[in-house]
């Protein structure tokens, strides 16, 4: 689950930072939209949480040019313009949703969660499939109905596999989900996880794809 945050307010963008992260997110941030801009285009995320106030390039102008590329990545509008004509702009500009600055971190959390679910085109919280059972919320995992230890890689790495299983997912996507700009993967990293995870579950669950990546199989 890779964010990336754009926000130039300091302090908050590093309370945002700290707390996604704790959540279990992989955190990218940029201050500018010119910056913003960049990143989105040529980089691969989950989601985004633009501020409108953007040094360089105003968050709406970085939406609207996401927008006209033919980007369909969820973002959530994030910002202290609270007047209904700032939050139709944003929304008429391609926001998926919109929050006022100041906020409960609580509020933001359960709204990205809501982002994400919809993006994988899901309607329960919950994940299920082939036995296991991700909670998203608690971030708790079972395999026939018996808690699952995962460490934070492992799970970020099946909720991606999750969403929704039967996709391919290429080593470099998976890589760059996992580890963001701040942290360096060694190069049979994804490889040691993936791995695990087949020992914590099966090995018959997500296949290798040679050449390619990695497939978590429609069925058990």
């Amino acid at each position: 689950m890779r964010l990336l945050l754009i926000e130039d307010d300091v302090a908050l963008g590093e309370g945002i930072l700290q707390a996604l992260t704790r959540e279990g997110y992989t955190v990218d941030w940029v201050h500018d939209g010119q910056d913003a801009l960049h990143s989105l285009l040529s980089e691969t995320f989950d989601l985004a949480v633009l501020d409108l106030g953007l040094p360089r390039l105003d968050g709406l102008e970085v939406l609207r040019r996401l927008r006209d590329s033919g980007s369909t990545l969820p973002v959530l509008v994030l910002t202290a313009r609270d007047a209904t004509e700032d939050r139709i702009a944003g929304l008429d500009a391609g926001a998926d949703d919109y929050l006022v600055k100041p906020f409960d971190l609580a509020e933001l959390k359960a709204r990205l969660r809501a982002l994400l679910r919809r993006s994988a085109g899901r309607a329960s919280p919950l994940i299920e499939h082939a036995g296991i059972t991700l909670d998203p919320v608690s971030q708790q995992v079972c395999w026939g109905g018996q808690p699952v230890a995962l460490t934070p890689k492992e799970y970020q790495l099946l909720y991606e596999l999750l969403s929704p299983p039967g996709r391919v997912m290429t080593r470099e996507r998976l890589t760059q989900l996992l580890y963001g700009w701040g942290d360096e993967a060694e190069s049979n990293t994804l490889e040691v996880h993936i791995y695990n995870l087949r020992k914590k579950f099966s090995t018959d669950l997500i296949r290798t794809i040679r050449g390619v990546g990695y497939r978590m199989e429609k069925t058990s």
